[in-house]
């Protein structure tokens, strides 16, 4: 590694009109002759939630032997390339979304409410909602004291709906996985554009954004000075690192303006959202990719991730699957819809990969992004047909800067409740609870 005697402070901004871009990690952020886990340039830890509704085929899900000698079934397939990196967990329960006494149905709003809360939310479809402070925003309080945001909510599906979307309980319930608090959900924005002003914009209103940048140009282009004179500062090594981190600032602010332009040319900047992409591959992969470049620049250190929302009725016809999905969970073991569920299944998977060969490339300090990561994959239901919210499809990956050891399967005994991993998560961010919803300790293992 090439240190400079001078370092460059770590919250180092490239600005221009209309711009701001924090940069990526890099050696001249280390001080000379110091240990880079002593100095304000070391690597941090990020936490992402990636939720999939409507359940899985748990038979193609699950790896028929537990620790290290396993195989990954057909729906993780796609994953092997980061087995290092993987934790397959099985056993975990969520009891609370399940229906108290006397409720009956509403088993999709319960799921997304109490993914990350283990908190049974209050039955209403009115504005006196109820459920709890999700483990993103308990970590949020921490790792985010130092970031540009505190944390980002995304998804690939819009959450526009109001009122009533499941029996009994408010489309607040299904439209997010962030509660701020108990009583104030936090809105998923599906957006790319939106997103990407959020990460690189100075915060400015549409208007004054396109006086400044203009709708045609990069917003590189506003910071070309400073780029320039930055490299005069800079060994090879790191300025090999910002030209490729601004390529790809550069490829998705150019997705983004391809997506722009297939829904129409006479698009507001938002305050109004646009630009959703037509195609659902496209979209997610975009949301991954934005994902990458906020904790590759240290903006946030925190994301929750919808790929779709519970009861999702979206259709992928591009994978052989023109049928509701929500439809295709209720297969009454009908082969032909198992098939279809399992392929839906399979391919939220080679998504989420998607997501794991970026971090894993993008390198951060000593290691790569995904070394320092901590990343949870899944749902609150099992199977879609019958609602259980038992033994729930749940993985991690990442390396947590060195705190999760990947490999490997475990099992944990009957009844164990998934809060018990979300305490365990937060330990190894070093955010630290006593008890979570409805959990009876730490998850042993992992």
């Amino acid at each position: 590694m090439i240190i400079t005697k001078k370092a460059l402070p770590r919250r180092t901004f490239l600005r221009g009109a209309g711009a701001t871009l924090a940069l990526p990690l890099l050696d001249a952020m280390v001080p000379a002759l110091s240990a880079m886990s002593r100095t304000a340039a070391a690597p941090v830890r990020r936490l992402a939630f990636s939720y999939i509704p409507n359940g899985a085929i748990m038979e193609q899900w699950t790896p028929a032997a537990a620790g290290t000698a396993f195989d990954l079934p057909p729906i993780l397939a796609s994953l092997e390339p980061h087995r290092d990196r993987l934790v397959v967990l099985s056993g975990l329960d969520s009891r609370p979304a399940e229906a108290a006494e006397g409720e009956g149905s509403g088993d999709h709003a319960r799921a997304s409410a109490v993914w990350l809360t283990g908190v049974h939310p209050r039955r209403t479809q009115g504005a006196d909602v109820r459920g709890a402070k999700t483990i993103d925003q308990m970590a949020a309080d921490e790792l985010g004291r130092d970031t540009q945001l505190r944390s980002l909510e995304v998804a690939a599906e819009d959450f526009t709906a109001v009122g009533g979307c499941d029996i009994g309980y408010s489309c607040s319930y299904v439209n997010t996985l962030s509660w701020r608090t108990a009583t104030r959900p936090l809105p998923m924005q599906t957006d790319p554009r939106v997103v990407f002003e959020r990460l690189f914009g100075e915060g400015l209103g549409a208007e004054e954004r396109r006086r400044q940048l203009g709708r045609d140009r990069s917003i590189l282009d506003a910071i070309v000075g400073e780029v320039g004179r930055l490299r005069t500062r800079l060994g090879a090594a790191d300025a090999a690192r910002v030209h490729e981190y601004l390529d790809s600032v550069r490829d998705v602010e150019q997705r983004v303006r391809k997506v722009e332009a297939r829904v129409g040319e006479h698009i507001e900047l938002p305050e109004m959202p646009v630009g959703v992409p037509e195609l659902y591959d496209d979209h997610v992969k975009l949301m991954y990719d934005l994902q990458v470049l906020a904790f590759q620049t240290d903006v946030t250190r925190v994301s929750t991730f919808m790929l779709a929302r519970e009861a999702s009725t979206r259709t992928y016809s591009h994978i052989g699957v023109p049928d509701p999905h929500h439809a295709i969970s209720h297969h009454g073991n009908a082969p032909d819809k198992v098939a279809k569920h399992a392929k839906i299944n399979t391919y939220h998977v080679s998504l989420f990969r998607y997501f794991l060969d970026r971090l894993r490339e993008t390198p951060d300090g000593d290691g790569t992004l995904l070394d320092h990561s901590l990343l949870l994959y899944g749902g609150c239901i099992s199977n879609g047909n019958l609602h259980l919210h038992t033994d729930l499809p749940v993985l991690l990956a990442g390396g947590a800067g060195g705190r999760l050891r990947g490999g490997r399967h475990v099992v944990s005994a009957d009844g164990t409740p998934l809060t018990n991993l979300l305490l365990s998560i937060l330990d190894k961010v070093d955010v630290h609870r006593d008890r979570l919803g409805d959990s009876t300790g730490r998850l042993t293992g992992v």
